[in-house]
């Protein structure tokens, strides 16, 4: 039955690649909107602000919202703001909108994470990992789609066409979701030893008083940031001399997201087999050797060092996420809440921070501060918990008791 569930919230993800969609278009957008890369950078990225927010929002009112229906609402609201952007008028609208996608985003990420955690607490990890999984396909299937459109008819049809796709998303995850068993109860519907569990305020002090979950936030805040400074600002170098990519081109660069296709399906696998921490760092020391390889002024190295990078990230994100769901105590949705909070607080620092350096330093300094986020991250990773034993400790759980 959890395979199913698996399969169908993955889909939920191919509604949503205009996330990262834009990010190939991004020498495009900076010219149509006369400004710099580093304003367009935060201005793309905008929509993790938006994420951020819900992220909260959601984990305040996570009880009283019916997961299901808040999934298909969340990513058919989603059309409007991707629709009108289109249409705006300059940066500042642009990067409004970009706001409202986020919000939109977050509610539907938060509540599938919750139900997923919910639905398949006996195997989170390989729930989660197979989550992510469509998170890598749609940053590939996003940008090839985006970097074709928008060579081929321009910027709006770009856009308009993922206004559609996030319709078809909601009608997909709407008929799926109908053929889920209902929403099992919250383990915070009882008491807990969280107490005053009724309180919203209350879960979210339970969740920061808990040693794993606030490492679980730090990591996402760093996964982002490295992500983001990594493929929003690279664009910039594979469209300039000496490598001179054209917009089409950019597009298909992203094909190094397929590897991680491959390899992020395994994290829960992985953690069952060595632990949390190894796999982790597993997946840390990854994208760390890439990052040499992204200083090349050749593109084989680039690309090369652009895989490993997205390898390890998103590897190292469907461990994190995973341990989010076995690390809360309570309210499994506001958990989840936070976590992506601070996931996409990452990502506007990511957008921000790396962006200034471009402009001012140029490429080397993205990378060294992409270096930063991910030895942090690594640091952080040897305090994670290790909830889910190595092998043959896991053997001995089977045991009934």
């Amino acid at each position: 039955m959890f395979r199913g569930l698996h399969q169908k919230l993955c889909g939920t993800r191919y509604s949503d690649e205009h996330y990262d969609a834009p990010w190939a278009i991004l020498p495009e957008l900076v010219q149509a909107y006369h400004t710099t890369p580093a304003m367009m950078g935060v201005a793309v990225n905008a929509s993790t602000i938006g994420m951020a927010i819900a992220g909260v929002v959601v984990a305040l009112l996570s009880r009283g919202l019916d997961r299901r229906r808040g999934i298909w609402i969340g990513l058919a609201v989603l059309a409007i703001p991707t629709s009108l952007l289109a249409s705006a008028p300059d940066i500042t609208a642009f990067t409004a909108l970009r706001i409202a996608q986020g919000l939109c985003m977050s509610t539907a990420f938060t509540l599938t994470m919750a139900y997923l955690a919910e639905q398949s607490s006996a195997d989170a990890a390989s729930a989660l990992a197979a989550y992510v999984t469509g998170n890598v396909m749609s940053n590939l299937v996003g940008r090839l789609v985006a970097a074709a459109v928008t060579s081929r008819i321009g910027l709006p049809a770009t856009f308009y066409a993922f206004a559609a796709l996030n319709l078809a998303g909601a009608a997909l995850v709407y008929v799926s979701l109908k053929q889920t068993p209902p929403p099992l109860p919250s383990p915070a519907s009882g008491g807990g030893k969280g107490g005053g569990m009724g309180n919203p305020l209350a879960v979210l002090r339970e969740h920061l008083r808990n040693p794993a979950l606030r490492t679980s936030f730090g990591i996402g805040f760093l996964i982002l940031f490295a992500f983001i400074a990594t493929f929003t600002y690279v664009n910039f170098v594979l469209v300039r001399s000496p490598i001179s990519l054209s917009m089409m081109s950019v597009g298909f660069v992203y094909l190094v997201f397929a590897p991680s296709a491959l390899t992020t399906p395994c994290a829960g696998r992985v953690v069952r087999w060595i632990g949390v921490r190894p796999a982790f760092a597993a997946g840390m020391a990854v994208a760390l050797a890439g990052l040499p390889l992204l200083l090349w002024a050749q593109l084989t190295p680039i690309l090369t060092g652009l895989a490993m990078v997205g390898v390890g990230t998103f590897f190292a994100q469907a461990v994190t996420t995973g341990s989010v769901g076995r690390a809360a105590t309570t309210d499994r949705a506001a958990a989840s809440g936070m976590y992506l909070a601070s996931y996409y607080a990452g990502g506007i620092a990511g957008s921000a921070i790396p962006g200034a350096l471009f402009q001012h330093f140029d490429w080397p300094a993205c990378v060294a501060a992409t270096a930063v986020a991910l030895a942090l991250a690594a640091l952080l990773g040897t305090a994670l918990t290790l909830d889910d034993p190595p092998r043959m400790v896991a053997r001995s759980a089977m045991i009934p008791s």
